[in-house]
């Protein structure tokens, strides 16, 4: 979307002559001829830059706008609009906030040049505001030894740009680990690009990493970088890596020992400067073992190995966890609902094989559908249904059944935990259940498996 401009000046030639050119630039332009036209514009359309005249008609001038504005919009740049015999007030309204300033008569280049340089700082400023907001919402929570110790490996490796691979179950937080990675880095004030690799059509894997030229195959009608160059002097964060083909594996270890690629269909050798961070939830050295993955790629990317525990062996964080969820939702503007104490050791008995990311969705489901501001046991223990029951508490109850009965409680308790380990997806779970999907559809009806899922979870189910 291209960018808006705001113009304010009491001279309608002047106006005009500065729309003509921005407009045929690309930019959305819009024009104010006095300060309280002009400030009403600002809060209608929120442009990115404003061109403010500094002596305007009336009782207010530019000067006065700029303080209002950057009082309201701090991060809103303005470039002030100069005659001759006030550059030194044009001097003067830098240190009130304003970008840059512009000479009259002005000329198109340096118009041109000053608009794009202020754009640019409010793009950096946009992006590093969301980085700063993403790397927020992606904080390690918890007390336990386990979050301890890999706090402390998270320290020791964040410094340096080493390679990291991350290995841990669906959903453990894996993405988290990278995450805070990145922000102790020496990179940390640069892009993090994220790049599910599972999530990309095997064809189109390279394109996405390394991006193409024009031509390079049906439907590229133009030229497009790729992940690694959008990710250059950053971090680029390769999740579910097991899953590349090995076309890509070679790219990619050719870009950890050269730092340089060739875009899909190009020629020329595009040169980067990125950490690597990989992760997968499987056993990479089986598929090496079975031709699936690169043993010299593994060796590259493992340099600094980190394993995410799971959520069971990490019980004693799950109050801090659900809490943390719970305020991220209520500073979303979702009404404020609390944990009672009962409630939160209902959590803590549950086994969790979907790790972090079920518990999560939990905590969503629960602040949707619980009336009261307390969420109690009971609302715990219906929402997680036939779920909540583990298979260690299961183990102690069947010598007491029937033998057809024992079995039916043991399949139906076996599949859902599989099913949250997986979260909820359906080919994953059959192929680690060594079943053909139809049947564990099956199953799921015979057994009368229900749980109330999350919109993530049932988009994950065709995933």
């Amino acid at each position: 979307m291209s960018k808006r401009i705001l113009l304010v000046d009491d001279e309608p030639d002047i106006l005009l002559s500065l729309k003509t050119i921005l407009s045929r630039a690309g930019y959305r332009v819009g024009t104010a001829a006095s300060v309280q036209e002009a400030m009403d514009a600002v809060h209608r359309d929120l442009p990115d830059v404003v061109v403010l005249d500094i002596v305007m008609q009336g009782p207010k001038d530019g000067v006065e706008l700029l303080k209002r504005i950057k009082r309201d919009y701090p991060h809103m740049q303005v470039i002030m609009l100069s005659g001759k015999g006030n550059i030194q007030v044009a001097v003067e309204t830098m240190k009130l906030g304003a970008f840059d300033y512009l000479e009259k008569p002005v000329t198109a280049d340096n118009l041109l040049v000053k608009i794009k340089n202020a754009i640019e700082l409010v793009q950096t400023k946009q992006e590093l505001t969301l980085l700063r907001q993403r790397a927020e919402e992606h904080r390690l929570i918890g007390s336990s030894e386990a979050v301890r110790r890999l706090r402390e490996l998270i320290e020791r490796a964040a410094p340096t740009d080493s390679c990291v691979l991350i290995t841990g179950e669906h959903g453990t937080g894996k993405e988290v680990v990278a995450w805070e990675i990145h922000r102790l880095s020496r990179r940390s004030s640069k892009a993090f690009i994220e790049v599910n690799c599972a999530a990309i059509p095997k064809d189109l894997i390279e394109s996405e990493l390394f991006g193409h030229e024009k031509g390079a195959f049906t439907g590229a009608t133009s030229s497009k970088p790729g992940k690694f160059e959008l990710a250059h002097n950053g971090t680029i964060f390769l999740d579910e890596v097991a899953d590349m083909s090995a076309e890509a594996q070679a790219k990619i270890l050719r870009i950890l020992q050269e730092k340089r690629f060739t875009r899909v269909g190009g020629t020329r050798m595009v040169e980067v400067d990125v950490r690597i961070i990989a992760a997968t939830n499987r056993d990479l050295k089986k598929e090496i073992a079975e031709g699936r993955f690169r043993e010299d790629l593994y060796y590259r990317l493992n340099v600094v190995p980190i394993h995410v525990p799971p959520l069971r062996d990490r019980t004693e964080d799950i109050p801090d966890l659900a809490k943390h969820f719970a305020e991220q939702l209520i500073h979303h503007g979702w009404p404020k609902k609390s944990f009672s104490q009962k409630a939160l050791e209902a959590m803590c008995e549950y086994r969790w094989p979907g790790n972090v990311r079920e518990l999560k969705n939990l905590v969503e489901r629960l602040m949707i559908l619980v009336p009261s501001d307390v969420i109690d046991e009971g609302d715990v223990r219906e929402a997680l249904g036939a779920e909540a029951v583990r298979l260690s508490e299961l183990d102690e109850r069947l010598n007491e059944l029937p033998l057809r009965e024992a079995r039916k409680r043991f399949e139906r308790a076996f599949i859902a935990n599989r099913l949250a380990e997986f979260n909820w997806n359906i080919s994953r779970t059959a192929e680690a259940l060594g079943i053909e999907r139809s049947h564990l559809h099956r199953k799921i009806k015979e057994l009368g498996i229900q749980t109330a899922r999350s919109a993530d979870d049932a988009q994950a189910e065709e995933d």
